[in-house]
C-alpha cells in the first residue's frame, strides 16, 4: 500500500489510488499531453477499499493530493519546454513567419518555458524527497505512513500555490510582463519557503527579460518572437490592426535603407504597456526604449553617412571630383572600398559595448531583483547611449552648423538676401500670383539675390528652397540634384482663391541628411516654416512702408522743382501736398509699429532664445536634453512672438494687410473713391494698434513669464504715453478721424 502511495506522490496511479480523469479511456476519451491544467483534484482511493479506516482515508486522500499537483505541475512544464514547433518537417521557416504576421496565437513562450525551468528545479528536489522517503520505508522494519507525511511536510506549503499559480497562468493566458507582474505579487507572502521558491521563478523569468534587455541595448536588435517584451515593432501594432501582410511588405519595400532607419527612430517601435511589468517604472521604461533606438542608430549608419565618412578621411587632390562639405550630394551605386562596419565600430566603441554588457550580467547574475540597481543600470546605459548619440549628431554631423543655418534662412537672420529678394521680386508680388507659374516667376529674384549676397563659402544654402505649396512646383536654391529628404509646409490659400494675399504662401523648406533627421522632425521643421512665414510678412510689410515714403518724397520733390516755371502747377502741389500730409503721419505711425515689433522679435526674442540655445549647446552632452533644450527655443519664439495667441496673431495679420493696403493706395491718390478708402484703412488701423496695445499690456501677458522681454516692447510703443492715451481713447469714445481736403 506504501508503494502505491509512492507511486502516485510521482504522478503513477494504479488500482488503489485512481485518477478520475482517466475513467474518460472507457469512454474512448484519452488524455492529451496538450490538455489543459485540471481544475479539479482527481486522485482519489479506490471507493471499494474496505480496509482502510476512515481516519487513515482521509490522511492518504491528502497525502496523494501532492500526487495530483506533481503531475499537473509536470505536465505544465512538459508542455511549456516543448521546442518541436521551431522546426518541423512539414512546415518551412518561411510559412511559420507568415503564420507570425498575420497574427495567429502561438502557445510558445519565452517567459513560461523559462518558469517551467524553474518548476523543474522544484520537482526535481519534490522527487529527491520522495526517493528518500522510500530508502526510509525500506530500512524502517515496521514502516508507517506518518515517515512519508513527515518528509513531505514542507511541500504541503509549496505544491498547492504552485498548482494555482499555473492553473491561473493557463486560465489566462498570462506570458511575458504579465508573468513577471503576477510572480512578484505572489512572492509577498508571509511563508519564507513559498517566497524563496516563487523568487526563484521569478528570476528564472528575469533571465529572459535580461537576454532580451541585452539584445536591445547592446546590440540594437530585438529578440521577441512572441510578442512578450515591453517594446515592440510598429509592424506588430499594424497587424493588431489588421493590416494585410501583402501590404506590409509592399510598405517595407518602397522603403530606402535611410527611411527605414529614421522610421525605425520615430514610429519603428513603441511601448506596449500591457507587457510592462508594474516594478518597472515608466521613465525606465522610455529610457529603455531610447537606449535600444540609439544604439540601433550608432550600429547601422545610412550609406550616405558611411560614404561622407570614409571622403572625410581621405585626402582629394585637386583636379579630382569636388566635394561640396555636406551630404546627400551623391547618388551612391556602390558601397566604399572599406568595411562598413568600422564606421559603426566608430560610433559606439567595442570597449562601450562590454561596459553595457557587463552592468546587464551582473543584473542577471542577481539572485535578486534590486530595483534600485536596475534603475540605476538603465540610466547609466541611457546616458552611454545619449553620449554617443550627442557626438554623432552634434560633433559628427556639425549640429551647430545646421542650427545658425536655419536660423540665417527661416529667422531672416540674413536681412540682406530677404531684403534683396524682396526687393528683386516687389513688382511680381504687387500682382496676383498666376497658378501656372508663380513659383517660376519666383525663381528669377530668388537667385538673383543669392547671387549678389550670398557667397561660395556659405555651403549651407543649397539645402534651400523657396516653394509656393498651394501649387505643388519647388523652387530650389540649386539645380543639382540632392538625393535628400524634402520637407515640405502646408499652404495658407486654397488654390481656388487668388489675391495679393496669395504671396503671404511663401515656404522654406530645409534639406535634412542622416543623422540629423533624427533631431530636425516634421514637426520642428514645420515650426520653423510658421515662423519665416510671419517674419516674412512682416519684413515685406516694413519694407513696402518704406518705398512708399520713397515714392511719395520722390513725388513731393518733383513737384518742388516745377514750382520754378510753373506757377498754377506750383498751387497744385500745394494742395497735394497740403492732403497728403496727414497719410503721412498715418505711415510713420504705421512704420513705428512694425519696426518695433520687428526689433522685438528680431532682438528681444529671436538673438536672446538663441544664446540660451547656444550655452545650452555647450552645457549639455546628451542627445535627449539637447533634443529638449531645442524644443524649448521654438515653443519660446513662437509664444513670444504671439504666434499661438489666436487673438493678438488676428490683430497683427490685419495691421499687417491694412499697412499693405495703405501703401498700395497711398500711390494712387487721385480719386475721391482712393482718399475714402485710405481714412477707412487709417480708421481700421488705429482701432486694431490700439487693441493690440491693449492686449500686450495686460497683466496676463506682462506680468507674467511668458514673455520676459514685452515690457521693453512696450516701452519702446508707449514711450511718450501716446498709445496708452489713444487706448484709453478708443475703448470710452470713438476718436474724430483724421481730417483730409477733398480732390
Amino acid at each position: 500500500m506504501l508503494h502505491e502511495i509512492l507511486l502516485a506522490l510521482v504522478g503513477y496511479t494504479g488500482d488503489l489510488i485512481i485518477d478520475e480523469r482517466e475513467q474518460h479511456k472507457s469512454l474512448g476519451l484519452n488524455l492529451s499531453p496538450d490538455a489543459p491544467v485540471s481544475e479539479d483534484r482527481t486522485f482519489k482511493l479506490a471507493p471499494d477499499l474496505s480496509f482502510i479506516q476512515p481516519t487513515d482515508r482521509d490522511l492518504i486522500g491528502k497525502v496523494i493530493t501532492l500526487g495530483f499537483y506533481y503531475r499537473e505541475l509536470d505536465r505544465f512544464a512538459t508542455k511549456s519546454r516543448d521546442l518541436s514547433w521551431i522546426r518541423s518537417a512539414n512546415v518551412s521557416p518561411l510559412s511559420r513567419t507568415s503564420e507570425l504576421l498575420k497574427g495567429k496565437p502561438q502557445k510558445s513562450s519565452a517567459y513560461r518555458r523559462a518558469i517551467a525551468n524553474g518548476i523543474v528545479e522544484i520537482l526535481s528536489v519534490y522527487r529527491s524527497a520522495v526517493l528518500h522517503i522510500e530508502q526510509l520505508l525500506l530500512s524502517d522494519p515496521t514502516p508507517i505512513l506518518a515517515t512519508v507525511i513527515q518528509g513531505l511536510n514542507k511541500f504541503f506549503v509549496l505544491l498547492p500555490p504552485l498548482y494555482d499559480l499555473i492553473l491561473e497562468i493557463e486560465r489566462d493566458n498570462i506570458s511575458g510582463g504579465q508573468l513577471l507582474n503576477l510572480l512578484h505579487k505572489r512572492c509577498h507572502c508571509g511563508v519564507p519557503e513559498l517566497q524563496a521558491c516563487i523568487q526563484r521563478l521569478l528570476w528564472h523569468g528575469h533571465q529572459v527579460m535580461y537576454n532580451q534587455l541585452a539584445s536591445w541595448m547592446v546590440y540594437g536588435i530585438l529578440q521577441d518572437l512572441h510578442g512578450e517584451f515591453f517594446i515592440r515593432r510598429q509592424e506588430d501594432r499594424d497587424v493588431e490592426h489588421e493590416a494585410s501582410p501583402s501590404d506590409m511588405v509592399e510598405k517595407l519595400a518602397c522603403m530606402s535603407t535611410d527611411d527605414a532607419s529614421l522610421t525605425d527612430w520615430h514610429l519603428g517601435f513603441h511601448m506596449f504597456l500591457d507587457m510592462l511589468p508594474d516594478y518597472i517604472h515608466m521613465r525606465v521604461a522610455e529610457s529603455i526604449l531610447f537606449a535600444g533606438k540609439a544604439i540601433r542608430v550608432l550600429r547601422n549608419p545610412s550609406s550616405a553617412f558611411r560614404f561622407q565618412d570614409t571622403l572625410s578621411h581621405q585626402q582629394i587632390p585637386k583636379g579630382s571630383q569636388r566635394v561640396q562639405g555636406h551630404t546627400g550630394r551623391f547618388s551612391l551605386q556602390k558601397e566604399p572600398f572599406m568595411d562598413m562596419q568600422l564606421i559603426g565600430e566608430e560610433l559606439l566603441p567595442q570597449s562601450e559595448a562590454d561596459k553595457i554588457e557587463a552592468m546587464l550580467q551582473e543584473l542577471k547574475e542577481s539572485s535578486e531583483f534590486h530595483k534600485r540597481s536596475f534603475e540605476c543600470a538603465v540610466d547609466s546605459i541611457r546616458a552611454i547611449a545619449a553620449s554617443h548619440l550627442w557626438q554623432l549628431v552634434v560633433v559628427r554631423a556639425d549640429l551647430n552648423g545646421h542650427l545658425k543655418a536655419l536660423k540665417d534662412y527661416f529667422f531672416l537672420a540674413k536681412g540682406d538676401f530677404f531684403q534683396c529678394f524682396l526687393e528683386e521680386s516687389r513688382k511680381l508680388m504687387r500682382l496676383p500670383p498666376r497658378q501656372s507659374t508663380a513659383e517660376a516667376d519666383l525663381m528669377v529674384p530668388f537667385q538673383l539675390a543669392a547671387i549678389k549676397t550670398i557667397g561660395d563659402e556659405d555651403k549651407y544654402f543649397s539645402r534651400v528652397s523657396l516653394r509656393m505649396p498651394s501649387f505643388g512646383i519647388t523652387v530650389k536654391s540649386s539645380q543639382v540634384d540632392l538625393p535628400k529628404e524634402k520637407t515640405y509646409g502646408d499652404g495658407i490659400l486654397g488654390s481656388s482663391e487668388m489675391s495679393l494675399e496669395g504671396w503671404d504662401g511663401i515656404a522654406l523648406e530645409y534639406s535634412i541628411d542622416w543623422p540629423l533627421q533624427l533631431f530636425f522632425t516634421q514637426e520642428v521643421l514645420s515650426k520653423y516654416r510658421r515662423v519665416f512665414q510671419y517674419l516674412l510678412r512682416l519684413k515685406r510689410t516694413q519694407m513696402e512702408l518704406e518705398k512708399s515714403w520713397a515714392s511719395v518724397m520722390h513725388q513731393d520733390h518733383t513737384d518742388f522743382a516745377q514750382q520754378r516755371n510753373d506757377h498754377i502747377k506750383c498751387t497744385i502741389s500745394q494742395q497735394r501736398r497740403q492732403r497728403s500730409r496727414p497719410m503721412w503721419r498715418v505711415r510713420e505711425h504705421m512704420a513705428f509699429l512694425i519696426r518695433n515689433l520687428q526689433f522685438y522679435i528680431q532682438v528681444d526674442v529671436i538673438e536672446s532664445q538663441w544664446n540660451v540655445l547656444q550655452a545650452h549647446i555647450q552645457e549639455s552632452h546628451d542627445f535627449t536634453e539637447l533634443v529638449g533644450f531645442h524644443q524649448e527655443y521654438l515653443s519660446a519664439l513662437i509664444s513670444q512672438s504671439f504666434l499661438d495667441i489666436g487673438s493678438v496673431s488676428r490683430i497683427l495679420d490685419s495691421i499687417m494687410k491694412l499697412c499693405l493696403q495703405f501703401c498700395w493706395n497711398i500711390e494712387n491718390q487721385e480719386t475721391s473713391s482712393n482718399t475714402s478708402e485710405l481714412e477707412h484703412i487709417t480708421e481700421e488701423f488705429n482701432k486694431k494698434s490700439n487693441s493690440l496695445y491693449t492686449i500686450l499690456r495686460s497683466s496676463r501677458l506682462a506680468g507674467s513669464q511668458r514673455a520676459p522681454f514685452l515690457r521693453r516692447f512696450l516701452l519702446r510703443l508707449n514711450f511718450n504715453s501716446y498709445f496708452e492715451a489713444t487706448a484709453r481713447g478708443v475703448l470710452n469714445v470713438v476718436r474724430p478721424q483724421p481730417s483730409m481736403l477733398p480732390v
